[in-house]
């Protein structure tokens, strides 16, 4: 499903027209290159961005289409790291937008711009492409992070920073303190949300005023008036001394001599606290997942105000087979994508992506199932990742016996039983 080349003008306090002008000369660079590294196995052969998600997107296509959803038609999406699945992800399913009306996501490549060097932090990673931003000659730049989990509107922000007449402006979501501790840049901020410091990662955060159990965490969500942007980034380039990343640098010092604002993440209508997930360990992604199976969970994947645009192989429906004792095809409180296939097997509590097997007498329990993974017959997944293209030999226990997960798959923090292709044909290749 493809949105209409109109650009949608969403109704807001500051005036539908108003926002939607603003949008227009926005550019939205977002920044696709990480590691992903406390994925573990997860990002071996991809980046954290193009990490499947919700039974049939990548994480990328959230901001993406927060984009699309808020009017910003123009979007340079920046990779570096394990590039390949993400790149085809979204020539496949975002090459709509008319070049002629000037639309556009564009694939920017890592491209050593500066000599052998890559990208050396998030800042460099912009300033690296100034030229080609220049190009589009944008009013404002949106710097956005292209892997968590949200849905946002992103003209409000916009037009909030352009009222305050800011020279930056950072979207922030309030957090329980011991969770910011360590995991968060923090911001402290007077009664108009004027940021006054900024810490990245501390072990003791400052709270929110008057509400001082929780602390003001960045989202990676950044406004910057475009030249001002131009300005800062060829200051800190010349810098040796810095990590050239936005949190760590370009925010704390510009407070002195600059007007930079915390714009809250809330509802613009109740002003309540929005769904907002860092998925970047094994178990904040299998959590985040897992929330989508129960009744009412707080992202609303279904919301048809808010789509979530992606590209998806096209796929038979689900198919539930077998009504035997003992091997009924079936699935509780789960969620199950197209092309997947439930022969004589019980699945709860469980989000199966496209294209999955699970043949008889299995049982499937509290996991997450990536595409194309076949599931051999009396076997038990439980409180299990299992990741794309893995096959499960018959009889396989997996989320059984903690000591023996641990010795074949990754186990994490929380219990977790991660499990990949590659771990199961080195698993086959010791038994041969």
């Amino acid at each position: 499903m493809k949105p209409s080349n109109k650009t949608p003008v969403r109704k807001t306090a500051t005036g539908r027209r108003y926002v939607s002008r603003l949008t227009q000369n926005t550019l939205a660079v977002i920044m696709a290159g990480g590691r992903g590294e406390r994925l573990k196995q997860l990002t071996d052969h991809r980046c954290k961005p193009a990490t499947h998600f919700g039974g049939k997107f990548r994480i990328i296509d959230f901001v993406l289409s927060n984009c699309l959803n808020s009017g910003i038609r123009r979007v340079s999406v920046l990779t570096q790291y394990k590039s390949h699945s993400l790149v085809q992800h979204i020539q496949r399913g975002w090459g709509y937008l008319r070049g002629e009306f000037g639309e556009f996501i564009e694939i920017i490549p890592a491209q050593q711009q500066l000599g052998q060097l890559w990208y050396r932090g998030t800042a460099d990673a912009v300033y690296q492409n100034l030229d080609i931003i220049r190009l589009h000659r944008p009013r404002h730049v949106l710097v956005l992070a292209g892997d968590h989990i949200y849905k946002m509107d992103y003209g409000p922000m916009i037009a909030y920073h352009v009222e305050n007449k800011a020279d930056i402006t950072v979207g922030v979501v309030e957090v329980p303190k011991e969770q910011a501790a360590g995991a968060f840049g923090v911001m402290t901020v007077d009664a108009r949300n004027r940021v006054l410091r900024f810490a990245e990662k501390p072990q003791n955060p400052d709270g929110v005023p008057g509400r001082e159990h929780l602390a003001l965490g960045s989202m990676g969500i950044y406004v910057f008036n475009a030249r001002l942007l131009e300005r800062m980034l060829d200051e800190n380039a010349k810098n040796p001394e810095t990590s050239h990343d936005f949190g760590k640098n370009i925010i704390p010092a510009a407070l002195d001599k600059m007007k930079v604002f915390a714009y809250p993440f809330r509802d613009v209508r109740t002003r309540a606290q929005q769904y907002w997930r860092d998925v970047g360990t094994v178990d904040a992604y299998y959590e985040a997942n897992m929330e989508l199976v129960h009744v009412h969970p707080e992202l609303n994947i279904y919301d048809e105000q808010w789509p979530i645009w992606t590209y998806q192989r096209q796929h038979p429906p689900a198919k539930f087979v077998l009504d035997d004792d003992g091997r009924r095809g079936m699935a509780v409180n789960s969620m199950v994508s197209g092309g997947c296939i439930i022969s004589g097997a019980q699945v709860s509590e469980s989000l199966l992506f496209s294209n999955c097997r699970v043949d008889e007498r299995s049982v499937i329990d509290r996991a997450v199932i990536l595409p194309d993974v076949r599931v051999g017959a009396n076997c038990i997944v439980k409180h299990a990742i299992l990741d794309t293209g893995c096959v499960v030999p018959d009889g396989m226990q997996i989320g059984m016996n903690p000591q023996e997960d641990a010795s074949r798959f990754h186990v994490s923090e929380k219990g977790v039983v991660l499990v990949t292709r590659d771990m199961l044909l080195k698993l086959r290749r010791a038994e041969d």
